[in-house]
């Protein structure tokens, strides 16, 4: 049926409802509050002097008794308003001046089409009300019903303003040059085209978080100047069976119409995961999302100028079946950027602040070690309101440096109340990691010590690499074991007591022991065998199917080794610590004094010293 004329139909069949109870309204109020009387009573009750108020009009006469009647023949039952049908009597006024009338008066006649008009307006606010709580609900969620399986992706217009290019992406060079030639397939399709060539139907970047693989995107859509569509992998998904894979449908679809384009899936995990992983059906909403899309990229043409570009920080989940040639051709890894990425991501985020002229961009970068692009333009961004609080008019290096410690540790809790003894417990605590990184060959430098409290430390030992490092050696971690278990050793060895400050050392030094151990095959009665599973692994059902890997009594042999390698690094370090008491004294009273010690000042104390 048209629409129209089903809503025309409800219409008259609402309004005929209306008047047909306005009409049972009218016919059942008049008796519920009035008792019709012949005129002869009337008259003779208006003469009696029984009647009080009369109101008259040419076709009835309404009024009140000034006592409700015994029941009598005329009908009068326990009730004093009446009503009385009027006859031809010129005598009617003098009577009612004779009798003892509290008040008579007249009243317009109304006829059926005065009762109407009165009545129309009750008509026209309830069909208004019925329009917009009713009628209008029904639209709306019609339109949302067929609007239900839309995509939601955004679609970015390239404004010249506000276009991202390469120029606003740094340090990551070789991603970049991954990109250059999807970027020349946008301008010109023709020229990969007329050879016979296919260009790669989507592109899969996968790094860390915060590396800049949703920048690197948009910087491809803005070099290409092409529309972008932008989506998140949670958004297909929803409740209802099939709206996912509409979605999906929808966004190529739309692509395809704007072509040459881009289309940005960030967080491809979320939908992209492998099928039939856990226990229980596998036929479900996500997988539904994910076989569409799979289909779409398979129905891709080489001149379709639609190229698929997706993120993800966990490829090793992702289903197989997106990561073969011809859907994610090309696997571009983003990874955390080095000394020199980092001083390109410095100068990119810092052109908008003001900084002062003795600032050193390339010694950020230094000390900056592990930081990926939105810690970088999280730091330059701390610094600047850093520099605002203090009502400074540039960015000094003295805010960036404390900048990094926000960033790092978090900020710094000065007002937290600690007691002197805690506090010098601190201090030796603190001492013990700085004395044992000075002294031992080939750790890190040690760029400060501090024990005021930042974020959930009561004190923190910032040590930071000359160089990046890629790889990593047993003597490294050898080393590292002892500089976190330093700070334990040196409560012990001055209070002859330990406290919980040691808590998230021990977890790191086990953690490390265990990663040589199970991992990198760094244990003489191990061997070389990797005992971890592998981190794709991480559904329920595979862990049950496939167990831990080893036998229990391999298990067990690993808990010992755990056990002997962190009891020989604990005596180690407290036999260092027991040659060397009288630097752990000299650092401990000078942080309880200064609360904070900086490198250049460390190697004067310790100038000489030696393990």
């Amino acid at each position: 049926m048209n629409p129209g004329k089903r809503n025309a139909k409800q219409l008259v069949l609402w309004m005929a409802a209306f008047l047909l109870l306005m009409i049972l309204f009218q016919n059942l109020k008049a008796p519920q509050f009035e008792v019709e009387i012949p005129y002869s009573s009337f008259k003779q009750k208006l003469r009696a002097g029984e009647i009080s108020e009369v109101t008259m009009r040419p076709d009835l006469i309404r009024g009140e008794f000034r006592k409700a009647p015994e029941k009598g023949a005329d009908g009068t039952v326990g009730t004093k308003r009446f009503r009385v049908f009027p006859l031809p009597d010129p005598d009617l006024v003098k009577d009612m001046d004779a009798s003892n009338l509290s008040v008579y008066k007249g009243e317009q006649d109304k006829t059926w089409v005065t009762a109407v008009l009165i009545n129309l307006g009750w008509v026209v606010l309830f069909f208004l009300l019925w329009w917009v709580f009713v009628i209008r609900q029904v639209q709306m969620g019609g339109k949302q019903a067929m609007s239900f399986g839309r995509s939601k992706a955004k679609l970015h217009r390239n404004d010249k303003k506000k276009r991202i290019t390469f120029k606003d992406v740094a340090g990551v060079d070789e991603a970049k040059e991954e990109l250059e030639e999807i970027i020349a397939f946008l301008k010109d399709p023709a020229k990969f085209t007329r050879l016979g060539g296919r260009i790669p139907k989507g592109v899969l970047l996968f790094g860390p978080p915060g590396t800049g693989k949703t920048l690197l995107a948009k910087a491809v859509a803005g070099e290409a100047d092409v529309p972008f569509f932008s989506a998140s992998g949670s958004e297909f998904v929803e409740m209802f069976v099939g709206v996912g894979a509409s979605r999906v449908r929808d966004l190529f679809e739309q692509a395809k119409k704007a072509a040459p384009a881009v289309i940005f899936i960030d967080e491809l995990d979320a939908v992209g995961r492998s099928r039939f992983a856990g226990i229980g059906g596998g036929h479900d909403e996500r997988e539904q999302t994910l076989n569409q899309i799979l289909i779409e990229l398979d129905g891709f043409e080489g001149t379709s100028g639609v190229i698929l570009i997706a993120a993800t920080n966990r490829p090793d989940v992702l289903d197989p079946a997106l990561l073969r040639p011809g859907r994610f051709d090309r696997h571009v890894t983003v990874s955390p950027p080095d000394r020199t990425g980092r001083a390109e991501i410095l100068k990119v985020h810092s052109a908008g602040v003001k900084l002062g002229e003795a600032v050193d961009l390339e010694v950020i970068a230094r000390r900056t070690p592990g930081f990926v692009g939105a810690d970088l333009a999280n730091l330059v961004n701390e610094a600047a309101l850093l520099a605002a609080r203090r009502d400074r008019e540039d960015v000094s290096m003295a805010e960036l440096e404390e900048a990094i410690d926000r960033v790092m540790a978090g900020p710094s809790r000065k007002s937290r109340g600690i007691s002197e003894k805690e506090k010098k417990v601190i201090a030796y605590h603190e001492s013990g990691h700085t004395l044992i990184a000075k002294l031992l060959p080939g750790t890190d430098r040690v760029h400060k010590v501090s024990i005021i409290p930042r974020g959930p430390a009561l004190g923190y030992t910032l040590q930071l690499p000359l160089e990046d490092k890629y790889l990593t050696t047993k003597t490294d971690i050898m080393n590292r074991l002892c500089v976190l278990l330093g700070g334990r050793v040196a409560e012990e060895l001055v209070f002859g007591e330990i406290t919980t400050g040691a808590t998230d050392d021990l977890n790191k030094a086990t953690a490390f022991v265990r990663r040589m151990i199970m991992e990198f095959g760094m244990n003489e009665k191990l061997g070389t065998v990797a005992y971890k599973k592998e981190s794709g692994q991480v559904f329920l059902g595979k862990d049950i199917v496939e167990g831990q890997g080893y036998s229990d009594s391999t298990a067990e042999l690993i808990d010992s080794e755990v056990k002997r390698i962190l009891a020989d690094t604990y005596a180690k370090v407290l036999g260092i610590l027991e040659k060397n008491r009288e630097l752990l004294e000299a650092i401990a009273t000078r942080l309880i004094e200064k609360e904070v010690i900086e490198g250049e000042e460390l190697d004067s104390i310790l100038q000489g010293a030696t393990a």
